[in-house]
């Protein structure tokens, strides 16, 4: 937080009086450091934000707690009564000594009525927090206190009521209290990331938004077309494998500068999108549609003469087939667009594929520019620039993994607003505001609480917690429901199965708001390590451990993903597992999937069919619980990658096999039946009306998986909806 809310809140503290009355004689409560002669307290009260301090006018030690702004002369108890569940304490243990009835605000009242104010004593009201938001304690730090809400609250004394009880989510996704059991080599901290900082993420997220209008343009003029649903989240992800820029989100430093990813989805598109198909007049029209615009495509490029009389031939004897038959079947229909395709296909792309490169190299050209900008920016604000420093020698120690650590130290950063809107908390800088559900937002506190080393304070919280939400946000996109299938997640039971079966302890794609782990991979160490993430999986080395991996369904991230598992599992003589989740794509298959199966530490692979699983979605943070799980369209390969030392201690035995099986047949069986996030309903017959060609390319890719690799959406569109992209197999969700 700024220098101006740190002012704020001790000025605070310093108009509140100790326990028994008068401010004007006394200072704010002393640290529990300056009361360190008297006996120390419980680590419970100690976690809870108690400390012993010296009232200087009464001459005797008081109990502050830095969370709630309460003082008390008794010890504080722990356990006191919620005052949301149980308003008049009916159900509260009674306190020691004659004055069993009272709880700690009533005694603290009474001592002080006793001893009587001084003729200028003059008591502030101490207004308590109404929103209860502390991971571990019984009340509230004060975020999101303004100078004129104090201001108004503090016109009408009140009197000083016992603390309200921490927030509790009614359903929990997530196991903070897993230790790990990764293990890599001691590193050195992150020399080549800048700190967050709102202001910086503000300009990225307007500069990421004007590169996204930048590509709808290019698309709209070049081609004729919308741009592909999320190719641009997948853009994202497939350049950030090989990108050596400094930006953690635009790339800037790639080889080669055409993305093949987005190159194969827009050329997929062309020269129109196909949708997918479930009445025979869809089909027909469709039909239609691709012959009038593969001739007028054809017409309008400069294409070679044997290109322009394949495309016109057959684009018009499709059409007179039209005229003459009227009683063809959805299925005739289908094979006939098949067939066209196969025909005019190679000729279209080859007249329009210097365009689609044009495009693809325009934008990376925007983000190199973009990055350079926001680079040059970013050091400006920092009070002391980094310097080259010579690469640090690689450590040998052993030690478990942690998160990761930045070389550069954070500058002081601007206030960040908070408040509550019923059941999410809004985080407001500049007047871009960013949302998250408070079970996650109490996530968040309890992340940071555990991997945060240079803000003991909580000062830099809100400032960090809205720059991981905006540069999320921003990775996504701004539609309903975009970008979440990059962060889907596995089910809880599988996650419990994994960690009692496996000894699964780390998620290698994940991120801060999907994770189930305190301990996990994720895309943007500069942003994540706040809150536990060891940094992207691709540099990540583990020694030794048990891991989950369920990637963004990216083929490029997947089949580099393989490449490192390989990699790691060929160096390590300590026991080593890799537990993979990947789409059972088969028509055509992946390469990774492929180089999986064959590999030599494969030791099993089992497979979930379609329809008969789920995952939780990527937008679990703000969607609504009855949204939180959908069930997949395809089917899900679950393979077991481990070293000799890693099968010995960890193998996939038919009875450990069972119980996983056994947790996703579990987990299905309470799904929701309410719509879920992703495309509308599609019957299992159906999964095929579209041509199979473009299936990978165009569907929209949404992984259960999380974040280094995170982001996509889903789609409300209806299966029958021209303007929705085509669907396949491939498709994460679907509603059932």
């Amino acid at each position: 937080m700024s220098n101006d809310s740190q002012g704020l809140v001790k000025g605070e503290a310093a108009m509140m009086l100790a326990p028994s009355g008068s401010a004007s004689s006394q200072g704010p409560p002393l640290s529990p450091s300056t009361a360190s002669k008297a006996p120390e307290l419980p680590d419970e009260l100690v976690q809870a934000g108690w400390s012993k301090c010296w009232s200087r006018r009464e001459n005797r030690p008081y109990y502050f707690n830095r969370f709630t702004n309460q003082s008390l002369w008794e010890v504080p108890v722990l356990g006191q009564h919620d005052v949301i569940s149980d308003p008049l304490g009916l159900n509260a243990a009674p306190a020691e000594g004659g004055d069993s009835n009272l709880g700690n605000g009533q005694r603290k009242r009474r001592s002080s009525e006793e001893q009587g104010g001084g003729p200028n004593s003059f008591k502030r009201a101490k207004v308590e927090p109404t929103t209860p938001i502390s991971p571990s304690t019984p009340g509230v730090k004060p975020w999101s206190s303004a100078p004129e809400d104090k201001q108004a609250q503090s016109a009408t004394p009140t009197t000083p009521s016992p603390a309200p009880a921490p927030y509790r989510p009614a359903v929990i996704y997530w196991d903070l209290d897993v230790q790990t059991n990764a293990v890599i080599r001691e590193q050195a901290p992150a020399s080549h990331h800048l700190p967050p900082h709102p202001e910086i993420e503000l300009q990225r997220a307007q500069l990421v938004t004007k590169l996204r209008q930048h590509y709808h343009e290019l698309c709209h003029q070049r081609e004729g077309i919308d741009p592909p649903r999320e190719s641009f989240n997948r853009w994202l992800l497939e350049r950030k494998v090989i990108d050596k820029g400094h930006d953690p989100l635009l790339p800037s430093d790639c080889d080669p500068v055409i993305s093949p990813s987005m190159f194969r989805e827009v050329m997929n598109d062309i020269p129109i999108r196909l949708s997918r198909i479930k009445y025979k007049e869809e089909a027909r029209k469709l039909l239609f549609k691709y012959a009038e615009a593969a001739k007028k495509m054809i017409d309008s490029r400069n294409a070679s003469p044997e290109s322009r009389k394949v495309v016109k031939w057959n684009a018009e004897d499709t059409m007179n087939w039209l005229r003459r038959d009227h009683s063809a079947s959805k299925e005739d229909y289908m094979d006939r667009l098949e067939h066209l395709r196969q025909q005019c296909g190679p000729h279209v792309a080859a007249v329009a594929k210097d365009s689609v490169e044009g495009i693809c190299s325009k934008i990376y050209q925007l983000s190199a520019e973009y990055s350079r900008r926001l680079r040059q920016t970013h050091l400006s604000l920092l009070q002391d620039p980094p310097t080259e420093a010579c690469a640090s020698p690689p450590q040998s120690r052993l030690v478990y993994c942690y998160p990761v650590r930045l070389a550069i130290p954070s500058p002081p950063l601007p206030r960040v607003e908070l408040h509550f809107e019923n059941d999410m908390a809004c985080l407001r800088f500049r007047g871009e505001m960013v949302k998250v559900n408070r079970g996650h937002f109490s996530k968040l506190e309890l992340l940071y609480r555990y991997s945060c080393i240079d803000d003991p304070r909580f000062d830099k919280f809100l400032s960090r917690v809205w720059c991981l939400l905006k540069r999320y946000q921003v990775m996504f996109g701004s539609g309903a429901n975009e970008g979440s299938g990059l962060q889907g997640a596995l089910p809880v039971l599988v996650f419990e199965t994994l960690n009692r079966q496996f000894g699964v302890s780390f998620e290698c794609f994940a991120s801060p708001l999907n994770c189930y782990f305190k301990q996990f991979c994720s895309a943007f160490p500069d942003t994540d390590g706040f809150f536990g993430s060891r940094g992207p999986f691709l540099s990540f080395c583990p020694v030794s451990g048990s891991f989950e991996a369920n990637p963004p369904f990216c083929e490029e991230l997947m089949d580099a993903m393989v490449t490192h598992f390989e990699d790691l599992l060929d160096q390590s003589s300590e026991p080593l597992s890799f537990i993979v989740f990947v789409p059972e794509w088969r028509d055509p298959v992946t390469p990774a999937l492929t180089r999986m199966e064959g590999s030599r530490f494969l030791r099993h692979q089992l497979s979930i069919p379609a329809y008969e699983h789920e995952y939780r979605s990527g937008s679990q943070h703000i969607c609504k619980r009855d949204e939180m799980y959908y069930r997949a369209v395809h089917g899900t390969a679950v393979l077991f990658l481990q070293n000799d030392a890693g099968f010995a201690k960890w193998a996939p035995t038919p009875e450990r096999l069972a119980e996983l099986t056994a947790a996703y047949r579990a987990s299905s069986t309470r799904i929701s039946s309410l719509s879920s996030p992703g495309p509308a309903h599609i019957s299992p017959g159906d999964r095929d009306s579209a041509p199979k060609t473009s299936d990978r390319t165009q569907s929209n890719v949404l992984s259960p998986s999380g974040h280094d690799d995170n982001n996509n959406n889903n789609n409300n569109n209806s299966s029958g909806d021209s303007g929705s992209s085509s669907s396949s197999p491939r498709d994460k969700v679907s509603t059932v």
